[in-house]
């Protein structure tokens, strides 16, 4: 329990810089109203993310524990090899596109007129089918074979971590007000030339860890 624990947040704290987030965060922490908007557009995130984890994880979810094999009864060992690979594998294909991804701009900076509720689930909604790191955390949680609220609380964790750079901005915004815009301004032009490079680091550390794990397990059995 307390091994996927750890695995669901540090991969969702890895996956949290993430530019589609991020960047429209920054968006709306510049505007009129920035704490009741980047409030709502990270609840947005929040709730779209658990709820379809949740449907995955009781539901849907289980049935990717078919798609791998179980030697010696360790499929969680598996999982965390298989997940662990796939992090290593998306950190390499950003550190070799890193160049040409720095190159768009981040998401959201158009804005529009949705409100930062509805930005915050469009965006999840659309990213949650090919949000591969989730899928694999989700797929950890059902090989864990525990109860449904334990679950339910494992994927809050990832669904928590995911979202802790935006809960910061909303506590920075609370805490600083308008002297915190310069350092937001600062740190999403930062963001915007070096998300790539820092995604692929973050996700090569936690796919390492857990093939580490993984693997030191089933070599050991």
């Amino acid at each position: 329990m307390l091994r996927v624990l750890f695995v669901a947040i540090s991969v969702g704290l890895a996956d949290s810089i993430n530019p589609s987030t991020v960047g429209p965060a920054i968006y709306f922490a510049t505007g009129r109203k920035p704490v009741p908007a980047v409030s709502l557009f990270t609840l947005g995130v929040f709730l779209v993310n658990l709820i379809g984890g949740v449907l995955l994880t009781i539901g849907p979810g289980r049935l990717l524990l078919d798609l791998i094999p179980h030697p010696r009864g360790t499929p969680r060992h598996v999982i965390e090899l298989v997940a662990g690979l796939v992090l290593i594998g998306v950190a390499v294909a950003l550190w070799l596109g890193r160049r040409r991804l720095a190159r768009k701009a981040l998401p959201g900076r158009g804005g529009g007129g949705r409100s930062a509720f509805a930005a915050g689930s469009t965006i999840a909604a659309i990213e949650l089918p090919t949000a591969f790191p989730y899928l694999a955390v989700i797929a950890a949680i059902v090989a864990l074979d525990t109860s449904i609220p334990k679950q339910i609380g494992l994927v809050a964790a990832y669904c928590g971590a995911f979202v802790a750079p935006l809960v910061a901005m909303v506590a920075a915004l609370i805490v600083f007000g308008e002297r915190v815009d310069p350092w937001l301004e600062r740190g999403g032009a930062w963001l915007e030339r070096r998300w790539p490079l820092v995604l692929a680091t973050l996700l090569l550390l936690v796919g390492g860890a857990l093939c580490f794990a993984g693997a030191s397990w089933l070599l050991t059995h």
